[in-house]
């Protein structure tokens, strides 16, 4: 069996946690069956059983507004990666990037189609900021792709909920497979030194966040929590790759008024290598992931891996991972009805934020225990080796396995 991943990211080009499922479930699957990617790039990678060919894209003649771009660029690549022939069993896709690719890979090539669901547009309206009308496209275009597909993967049950909810699929075409973690890679460590390379003194505690400035992943709501947070230790924000100019200036506004009267806040303004990361998340004493809206919430695996205690939102995929009382602290997020992807009290989730921080910050037995246990929970539970087997089996009810 030979399988065609179609996605946005892949190594080295990866910004979110679809392209960290992409890269690991490849990489595991292709100890299986034969996979090959197309991808958004120029990666040239060939290996026993996985290739991986980048599609590059010249739009310096493009006249269309800016916001439009980024959808006319998935198109333009999506067309790009049809042109070539395919000759896979099956057609695997990851992010509305891909959907269109694997739109015309079905009617054209006659294959099936799987398609991984990481994030769902209706949910995310704060995209049309960065997209403008495209948005309103990428809607269109992932309620197509969805709704026929040959077989949805959902990253937890809150989402397949939500597929089930916001689209006309068979329910028995819907099938829940978590993200994982490498728990080989993602481990505990004791690097010091990596922490200095950020500005980071390892001598003082410290709370972490990892990901990038856009709304879902509520970022700015840790910095207004700074306020309410305890002295004595620092808030470290590992956070880069802002979806728009305005959420970036938002950003640096609040950061900057947080500094302004609290010692020991380091913004490291970018997105770093995965083994600064590992040590980043290995030296924290707690992680905080104040999200809105997460699917799965691969971060706060990340940091289980690697021993530390989770302050998450009570939201999405994260109440699949994060063990209330048990591997961290679950936040509840109230939600108006006008607008339920936003916080109905910003200053309230705040507070609610920084007292769970606050909390464990006082208790390092407390923190020793959930370090513990998130740990065994992600080795556990969250193996790519699993989910790999478990993918393929579905890919078997699609395509006949060859001899």
């Amino acid at each position: 069996m030979k399988a065609l991943f179609l996605t946005n990211e892949f190594p080295p080009n990866i910004y979110g946690g679809a392209g960290v499922h992409v890269d690991y479930l490849t990489r595991e699957l292709s100890k299986l069956i034969d996979i090959e990617v197309r991808c958004f790039g120029d990666q040239d990678l060939h290996q026993p059983n996985l290739t991986a060919t980048g599609v590059s894209l010249d739009a310096t003649d493009w006249t269309a507004p800016k916001m439009l771009q980024s959808a006319f660029g998935a198109v333009q690549r999506c067309l790009d990666f049809n042109t070539r022939t395919i000759d896979a069993d099956l057609v695997h896709l990851h992010t509305w990037y891909s959907h269109f690719g694997g739109i015309l890979a079905k009617l054209n090539y006659g294959i099936p189609m799987v398609l991984t669901v990481h994030s769902l547009e209706p949910l995310r309206p704060w995209k049309r900021e960065q997209l403008g009308g495209g948005y309103d496209f990428t809607v269109w275009l992932e309620r197509t792709a969805i709704e026929m597909s040959d077989a949805v993967i959902a990253v937890s049950e809150e989402t397949k909920a939500d597929i089930l909810r916001l689209f006309n699929v068979n329910p028995h075409r819907v099938h829940v497979i978590h993200n994982g973690i490498d728990p080989d890679e993602y481990h505990k460590v004791d690097r010091p030194d990596l922490l200095e390379k950020n500005g980071v003194d390892p001598s003082q505690p410290y709370v972490l966040f990892v990901g990038r400035i856009t709304r879902q992943k509520g970022i700015v709501h840790l910095v207004r929590a700074i306020q309410h947070l305890n002295p004595g230790f620092q808030i470290v924000l590992c956070a880069g790759a802002p979806d728009t100019p305005e959420i970036a200036a938002e950003m640096h506004a609040a950061v900057a008024a947080a500094q302004a009267v609290r010692p020991g806040i380091v913004w490291i303004d970018k997105m770093v290598s995965t083994e600064e990361k590992i040590a980043l998340y290995s030296h924290a004493d707690v992680f905080c992931c104040p999200s809105i809206y997460e699917p799965f919430g691969i971060i706060n695996l990340e940091a289980m891996a690697c021993e530390t205690a989770v302050v998450a939102s009570a939201v999405g995929g994260i109440k699949e991972v994060v063990i209330n009382n048990v591997t961290g602290f679950l936040v509840n997020v109230q939600q108006q009805a006008e607008s339920p992807f936003e916080a109905l009290d910003p200053e309230q989730f705040a507070k609610d934020l920084a007292e769970s921080i606050n909390l464990l910050m006082a208790h390092p037995e407390m923190r020793q225990s959930m370090a513990i246990a998130g740990r065994q929970r992600a080795v556990d539970h969250f193996s790519w080796t699993s989910i790999a087997k478990r993918t393929l089996s579905l890919y078997q009810t699609l395509a006949p396995k060859k001899s």
